[in-house]
């Protein structure tokens, strides 16, 4: 008899017993808890075991609130903006090009980005010349890769542009 059997068969003779070990979770809990927030560009660490009441995150599956006792997760993160909400209700805004963040147990939340800064280090109008300029680009006819990366710069720029209105 295989161990997968043998556990099924404990399950029909002892389900509470078994089934009170065994706890699932559902959505996050919002209690008075911490998130331990470490967030890192290639180049420098902005936090480090920060404790953090909430961090909002732009990621791929869609905006997400990340509380401390969070469901372990990974989410590749869309160009956007992290907000880090601290003790007191004080909150900073990073914009981040994309990356990846990681929900791990014990409330702890990793985010890796190429490229990040605060949210008020950018300049409206400078981000609107440079939408201007991607749009040439992908109008005008340039190479293929030129095309391209204008795409990517137009998107990555009409996200920030959205958060800095």
């Amino acid at each position: 008899m295989n161990s997968l059997r043998i556990a099924r068969a404990a399950l029909r003779a002892r389900p509470m017993a078994v089934r009170a070990a065994v706890q699932r979770r559902g959505y996050a809990e919002a209690v008075s808890d911490k998130i331990k927030l470490s967030l890192s560009l290639p180049h420098q660490s902005i936090y480090r075991s920060f404790d953090a009441v909430q961090v909002n995150i732009p990621a791929e599956s869609g905006e997400m609130g990340v509380l401390a006792n969070h469901v372990p997760s990974i989410e590749q993160l869309k160009p956007g903006v992290v907000e880090v909400i601290e003790e007191g209700g004080a909150s900073k805004r990073f914009f981040l090009s994309g990356g990846f963040a990681i929900v791990q147990p014990k409330s702890v939340l990793s985010i890796n980005a190429v490229e990040g800064y605060p949210l008020e280090d950018f300049s409206a109008d400078a981000v609107r010349a440079q939408i201007a300029e991607a749009q040439k680009v992908i109008s005008g006819g340039g190479s293929e890769q030129e095309v391209a990366e204008a795409k990517i710069e137009l998107e990555v720029l009409e996200s920030l542009q959205a958060h800095l209105k």
